[in-house]
């Protein structure tokens, strides 16, 4: 009581049910009768209106104010959402066009596997591995040439080293025969 004693009060006279009404929409907006006046002069200032305004479309501010939201959001639609869903959907685009391709990928068809006999199998590997045998025979055979081909020099400052003594040429025929033995073996 001592806040509402320093300011003075006056009387207004207002209908029943209006007051009723008034009382009603205060409870739910603020302590006092008078600060929800005020709160209601306060947005009426604020916001350029007047109680008797139709708040339609009819007003010319309103409607620039309207006209200027619907800019807004088509600026907005045009710059920033337009371009988005564009980019969007050519990645979704190129993502549909690999998907397809994968899909062709997957349709190519190697074939039934032709089932062979245990006898048919065996015999293919028992060739296998008598190339691999004959394979091998030629390397070691090459190597123990090379070796033939290498003598011992005694250093005359520090260790002996091993010296080639073989003509460029049939070095060099070496590195050729070398140089393919991972072609010889196939998967």
């Amino acid at each position: 009581m001592k806040k509402f004693s320093t300011y003075g009060f006056s009387g207004i006279n207002i209908k029943k049910d209006i007051a009723e009404r008034f009382r009603a929409f205060s409870k739910e907006i603020s302590k006092s009768h008078s600060e929800t006046l005020e709160a209601m002069l306060n947005f009426f200032k604020w916001n350029n209106l007047n109680p008797n305004d139709n708040l339609g479309v009819k007003t010319d501010a309103t409607k620039k104010r309207i006209n200027a939201l619907i800019a807004i959001v088509r600026n907005i639609e045009k710059q920033q959402t337009l371009p988005t869903k564009a980019m969007l959907d050519t990645l979704f685009q190129e993502m549909n066009k690999v998907d397809e391709e994968e899909k062709e990928v997957e349709r190519f068809d190697f074939g039934t596997p032709e089932t062979l006999s245990r006898d048919t199998e065996l015999e293919h590997y028992k060739k296998r591995y008598d190339q691999m045998q004959q394979q091998l025979s030629s390397y070691q055979n090459k190597t123990q040439r090379l070796l033939e081909h290498l003598t011992y020099v005694k250093g005359t400052f520090g260790k002996g080293y091993y010296k080639l003594d073989m003509q460029k040429d049939e070095l060099e025929e070496l590195q050729k025969e070398l140089n393919n033995v991972h072609h010889h073996h196939r998967s």
